[in-house]
């Protein structure tokens, strides 16, 4: 896209007022100033387990101090406008309020996950430039941030909560009234975080996005899941991604909602917090939720009455499971696809009635052909086209097409341009995800998803790059080529396996493989979990390896 059409494009989003001046902190400062006694976030319950200390609940007002001050500490080490900081912290009280200084600051926050290792942050660091790193003494018992520093290049400040960390500055939730409120730097058009996925590349890629992006991609979500103000909701997922960002943490502040945070994923405790915050609305993988509503002596057990809205998506929903929760409990599972770069398909009960429905289809926002009494259905356009001839554009029911993506939501394209042909001479961002026309009449309002391009396997809700993997486990010396994909896990979604090749007179074990990981620092969420070997790989006549071979080998193995 050129920066011509692109400037283009944001005149028209602001003219139409799609977009605004709006920042996160100073959307969050309004919501303080109107319910500053109000409880705003609470910690996970396990937050002792996590990094070393009790969970706890603060106030708006606290928050809105606690900002202000941890703000006045980053500056004082010179994060600014513009800087970056890769931060990588659990779902606790201080990502939350860390989010808000660095808004303030005009400065670009990257979160990553916990599990990624010293192979991610060295890449995501150098691609950054960062300026800082944020993380956590400890976590789960174990040195967080001590692990990184080796990885860092000496130019990053290092800031730390919790204990002392050598070579590194201390950070602290300070909720007592700041000596002067720290100016506001940033604007609602600056790039405000660099979220991370993989991608055909091999490595992981960013993705940058402004405040506008963000509220816009908001709208979403509030249209699916209209909450009254001062709801309780209970965010499970890492604030990493656009799940838990869109999803929750946007949202929280513009209706002064309690924002009740967990992690990791542990479902007695998820199920307590249901109920004893009362949560008005949350998301739950859908292996997690048909195990649910099939287990049925939890059912008098868990006090789910304030729940009115579930999301789930990552992975097919089961009609049964969405009509059920309905049926039973009066619940509307909403069926979300979305993605770091703008995907928002977002399937409630006035945009998709019937629950079954609901489970397989999405609608097709963005066309002129279809009213919808939805503002995102409005805003974010979408069409699919032939997946040989990117320019013909399929109207017709019952044949798979990539999904083409444009809005005010929609990135403006990767980190340091990584990337080539990621959008079309419209403008419009090429997925790489595969969906059709769901049929005729009635039908021909919705979208059926049909499979991803990128191959990425996605092992309980993170991304995996098989490329990236392929690399990493092919430097291992007893093997001669390797490759992997995904297959399919009822509670994880999708796992991996190796396919290696041994070099002559080697053996080789699954345990080997990962040892060596673990050695290189790569996160564990990507290990392999079954190995095959084989003789050798298969692959096309451009030698590059066929994945739906490897899947077939493992169906017959």
């Amino acid at each position: 896209m050129t920066a011509s059409s692109q400037a283009d494009r944001h005149r028209r989003y602001r003219e139409a007022g799609w977009w605004g001046d709006h920042t996160l902190h100073s959307v969050f400062d309004e919501a303080a100033a109107d319910a500053p006694s109000q409880t705003a976030i609470v910690d996970p319950p396990d937050c002792a387990a996590l990094i070393g200390r009790a969970p706890a609940r603060m106030r708006y007002g606290e928050i809105f101090n606690a900002s202000h001050n941890l703000a006045a500490m980053l500056a004082r080490h010179r994060i600014g406008r513009g800087d970056a900081v890769l931060v990588q912290l659990p779902n606790t009280l201080e990502l939350s309020v860390l989010y808000l200084a660095l808004s303030r600051l005009g400065a670009v926050i990257s979160p990553v996950p916990m599990q990624y290792g010293r192979h991610e942050i060295a890449h995501m660091s150098r691609e950054l430039d960062a300026k800082g790193f944020v993380g956590a003494a400890q976590f789960k018992g174990e040195p967080a941030t001590q692990r990184m520093l080796a990885s860092l290049p000496g130019t990053t400040t290092v800031f730390t909560f919790g204990d002392a960390v050598e070579g590194t500055q201390p950070l602290t939730l300070d909720t007592a009234e700041p000596r002067a409120l720290m100016p506001s730097a940033g604007e609602a058009d600056d790039i405000f975080t660099v979220c991370w996925t993989s991608g055909t590349t091999g490595t992981p890629k960013g993705v940058p996005r402004t405040h506008n992006h963000w509220f816009s991609q908001v709208v979403a979500i509030e249209d699916a899941v209209p909450l009254e103000p001062g709801s309780a909701m209970l965010n499970p997922f890492p604030m990493t991604n656009m799940a838990a960002l869109s999803g929750f943490f946007f949202y929280w502040p513009q209706i002064r909602a309690t924002l009740v945070l967990h992690h990791p994923f542990d479902l007695p405790a998820f199920l307590g917090q249901l109920a004893q915050e009362k949560v008005a609305y949350t998301i739950a993988p859908p292996a997690v939720l048909n195990m649910f509503l099939q287990n049925t002596d939890l059912h008098d057990k868990i006090d789910l009455s304030a729940v009115k809205y579930i999301a789930s998506g990552s992975a097919p929903l089961d009609p049964w499971m969405v009509k059920g929760f309905r049926d039973k409990f009066g619940i509307e599972i909403i069926n979300f696809f979305g993605s770091n770069e703008g995907i928002g398909l977002c399937g409630g009960p006035a945009e998709v009635p019937d629950p079954e429905q609901r489970a397989t289809l999405f609608p097709r926002f963005g066309r002129e052909e279809i009213g919808w009494k939805n503002r995102f259905g409005e805003r974010f356009e979408t069409k699919i086209v032939d997946w040989n001839d990117g320019d013909r554009e399929i109207l017709e029911p019952g044949q798979p097409g990539e999904m083409l993506i444009r809005g005010p939501n929609v990135f403006g394209g990767y980190l340091n341009d990584a990337g080539e042909g990621v959008f079309d001479g419209d403008g419009y961002f090429r997925t790489g995800d595969l969906f059709e026309i769901a049929g005729e009449g009635e039908l021909a309002r919705y979208y059926r998803f049909k499979g991803r391009r990128k191959e990425l396997i996605i092992r309980g809700g993170m991304n995996i790059s098989p490329e990236e993997l392929d690399g990493l486990i092919g430097a291992h010396p007893k093997i001669a080529e390797a490759a992997v994909c995904g297959y399919p896990d009822p509670v994880m979604g999708e796992k991996v396996c190796l396919f290696a090749v041994v070099k002559p007179g080697e053996t080789l074990t699954l345990k080997d493989v990962t040892d060596f990981l673990e050695a290189e620092g790569v996160a564990k969420f990507k290990w392999p979990e079954r190995l095959e070997l084989i003789d050798r790989l298969p692959r096309n006549p451009l030698n590059k390896v066929v994945r739906t071979a490897l899947r077939d080998m493992m169906e017959t193995a």
